[in-house]
């Protein structure tokens, strides 16, 4: 309403003169300036409420005399305020990270609790939200919080300057699990790339047992569905294996 020019009007319940007879155009536009801002804060704060309250405040005739009313009806006691404050306050000692929690959520947490202290006017400190992480942060954060230690002075390292170190080293680490995970996932693909290629063979091997043993017989000699040789006049091998075939010769004595 002051950015709209109309906090005058709630603050103040002013009337607006009368005007004179032959007014000038300054006072005309005058006029109207005040009067009209009158109507304005009254339908802000119209378009401002529930329809509970709206019916509450409609036949008030300024904006002046709503505010008033608004003020008495809704406004927080200190006593209550001050309870208000102890479970906010009681509320943030609670709270702790969680192991699934990044950096950034667990702030937003402590920082949207810490907003609420300050709207309800009592002081809170960033400092405490310091000293709050510091304590909390899962033993994942342990290098960071110790190289803070023997680097800088705790009480002085503001909120921004801890977050940004706490998340650079949340990065790094998420990223190293992303190189190993690539690297697991590669391990594992080629793994079973190689156990598909022994399967495919021992497949193939396995294709031909069934005929070898039918091929067998009850000696151990192969006898398979070759025809009769031409050397020695026996089943059971090719031509080309034969010992009686004329160019037959030792392979250590030749």
């Amino acid at each position: 309403m002051e950015a709209l020019d109309l906090w005058e009007a709630v603050e103040e319940d002013y009337d607006v003169p009368v005007l004179l007879k032959n007014p000038t155009m300054t006072q005309i536009k005058t006029h109207k300036e005040m009067k009209t801002k009158k109507s304005k804060a009254k339908a802000c704060l119209f378009v401002a409420v529930s329809t509970t309250i709206f019916t509450r405040i409609m036949s008030h005739k300024t904006a002046k005399s709503i505010w008033d009313y608004l003020k008495e009806e809704y406004a927080v006691d200190e006593r209550i305020r001050g309870m208000q404050v102890l479970n906010l306050i009681r509320d943030f000692e609670l709270q702790k990270m969680k192991e699934s929690e990044t950096i950034k959520e667990y702030s937003d947490r402590l920082l949207g609790i810490a907003n609420e202290i300050r709207l309800l006017g009592s002081e809170f400190s960033d400092s405490r939200i310091v000293e709050k992480i510091l304590v909390t942060v899962p033993k994942r954060y342990e290098a960071t919080v110790t190289t803070l230690e023997n680097t800088k002075d705790l009480l002085k390292i503001s909120l921004a300057e801890l977050l940004n170190s706490l998340q650079a080293q949340e990065q790094r680490r998420h990223m190293r699990q992303e190189v190993n995970s690539e690297g697991a996932l590669f391990a594992k693909h080629h793994g079973a790339y190689r156990n598909k290629r022994k399967e495919k063979k021992g497949q193939e091997g396995n294709s031909f047992a069934p005929v070898l043993n039918n091929n067998r017989s009850k000696k151990g000699s192969f006898k398979g569905k070759y025809p009769p040789c031409h050397h020695c006049k026996k089943e059971g091998h090719p031509p080309f294996k034969c010992w009686r075939r004329p160019d037959a010769k030792c392979s250590k004595c030749n």
